[in-house]
C-alpha cells in the first residue's frame, strides 16, 4: 500500500469510527490536533481512543492531498473538511492537514498537525 492509500485509510477509519492509533508508529512522536497535543505513542493511543470513544457522525472530506514518497519516508498536506457530533455538539471545520509518515513493514505516522486556518 502506497502512503497516499495509508492517509486514505485513516480517513476512512476515522469517519468509520475504528481505532486509529495502529496508523501511528511506535516511536510515533507528536500528533496536533485542532485543540490537542499528544506526545509518544502512549498518549496518542490514549487521546485517539478517548476521541473515538466520544465522538460519532464523521464527515472526513479531502480536498487537495498532496503526498510525496521518498525511500522509507513520506510527507503529505491536505485541506480537509471535518465534521463530527461530540458531547458538545455538533462541529464542522474547514482543517489543514500535514504529517510525515515512514515504511516499516507498511506506513505508518510519525508526526500530524491538523490545524484550523484563522482568518487575518
Amino acid at each position: 500500500m502506497s502512503a497516499e492509500a495509508t492517509i486514505d485509510t485513516y480517513y476512512d477509519a476515522l469517519r468509520d469510527g475504528e481505532p486509529l492509533a495502529p496508523f501511528f508508529a511506535a516511536d510515533a512522536l507528536v500528533k496536533f490536533g485542532i485543540g490537542e497535543r499528544l506526545v509518544g505513542y502512549d498518549d496518542i493511543e490514549a487521546g485517539l481512543r478517548e476521541q473515538t470513544r466520544t465522538t460519532e457522525e464523521w464527515t472526513v472530506e479531502s480536498h487537495d492531498l498532496q503526498v510525496t514518497e521518498e525511500g522509507e519516508f513520506a510527507w503529505f498536506a491536505d485541506d480537509v473538511r471535518m465534521a463530527w457530533r461530540g458531547e458538545s455538539g455538533r462541529h464542522d471545520h474547514r482543517t489543514r492537514w500535514s504529517g510525515t509518515l515512514r515504511r516499516d513493514e507498511d506506513w505508518k505516522f510519525v508526526g500530524m498537525h491538523v490545524s484550523v486556518p484563522v482568518d487575518p
